[in-house]
């Protein structure tokens, strides 16, 4: 799965509902081993402005019910870690500042268990103060593995608020995934789906014919729109993962998250625009090249690849579009922390 950063241009996150917008950033820890120990280097954020509603943005009607899953909410979900918190940081700070409804917005965070949960809570509730007053910063259930990280995207709509109500709600405005689908996210057609899957796959009938005249379309599993209710009714963990464990005993597909969502949604998604996952932005994976833009209106810039602004920016040798991630930046530099 790719490591995000993302940035959202402005007045470009919309008011979704009951639907889980989900943000993947898997890797593991940053440490510095030496012979004796093993030391962890935290960084330190700045705090960030507190952001309100707009004036029109529906107020969270609880009606008795546990307010993390009031129908008025939006669920955007991401996982941390040490390595790639800073761009995790630049991206709840995007999608607070870009949002018609900050204060309806709630994240779930999830880290591994080897993970400082405590350190990562510290972080977000220093640098994001409000929402630990919003009661919004969840650290779900530990993900003991890098495997089941990448499981997670499969696993995570059938966690959260079992009680959403069967009908939208009202007020909510039309989404993205119309009267039927589960799923929404940029695909791409055409696509050569014969590199994600071994040759045992394609040589055994019964496997390869999950593909029967389905079109060949891909998309990217870290920026994706869930119905919740609509993924419990069809038990879609359970096909997901059905999949995934016939791949613990036969290898049918390359390591990743993406192949078993494809076994299972591939080219039946609700399409979303383009303009919605810009990716790409890290630069070439083998040489390292910046890449423009494609062609066309951007609602969110996606650092995809091996490349993030960060790194490169720190090291005096930025792509061009990494100026636009550099404002989100909420790292606290040495010379800030003496002065």
């Amino acid at each position: 799965m790719s490591r995000l950063a993302l940035i959202f241009p402005p007045n470009h996150l919309h008011r979704h509902h009951h639907f889980l917008l989900l943000f993947l950033l898997i890797s593991a820890r940053i440490t510095a081993t030496s012979s004796a120990t093993t030391t962890t280097y935290y960084q330190r954020f700045k705090e960030a402005p507190q952001f309100y509603n707009a004036p029109a943005c529906p107020s969270i009607d609880i009606n008795g019910t546990n307010e993390m899953c009031s129908p008025q909410a939006v669920h955007v979900a991401m996982t941390l870690d040490a390595v790639y918190l800073r761009g995790s940081m630049a991206a709840i700070f995007s999608i607070l500042q870009h949002s018609s409804c900050p204060q309806n917005i709630i994240f779930y965070f999830v880290a591994s268990a080897t993970a400082d949960h405590h350190h990562l809570r510290y972080t977000i509730s220093r640098s994001f103060p409000s929402l630990n007053s919003k009661y919004t910063i969840r650290l779900l259930r530990r993900v003991r593995t890098h495997l089941h990280l990448h499981s997670l995207g499969a696993r995570l709509p059938s966690q959260l608020c079992p009680q959403l109500p069967r009908q939208p709600h009202p007020s909510m405005p039309a989404t993205p995934l119309g009267d039927n689908s589960v799923l929404a996210a940029p695909e791409y057609c055409n696509a050569n789906f014969t590199s994600y899957f071994t040759p045992t796959f394609w040589s055994n009938p019964t496997l390869s014919l999950a593909f029967a005249d389905r079109k060949a379309c891909y998309f990217n599993t870290g920026v994706m729109v869930i119905d919740l209710q609509r993924w419990r009714e069809g038990d879609y963990t359970k096909k997901i993962t059905e999949w995934m464990e016939l791949q613990k005993r036969i290898r049918i597909y390359e390591l990743g998250s993406l192949p078993p969502f494809l076994l299972v949604f591939a080219g039946k998604i609700a399409p979303v625009d383009h303009r919605w996952n810009q990716h790409g932005l890290g630069g070439d994976n083998y040489r390292g090249l910046c890449r423009d833009l494609h062609p066309g209106p951007v609602s969110l810039l996606h650092w995809s690849g091996k490349g993030k602004p960060w790194v490169r920016l720190d090291a005096n040798r930025p792509c061009p579009l990494d100026a636009l991630w550099a404002p989100y930046d909420l790292l606290q530099t040495p010379f800030a922390l003496e002065s």
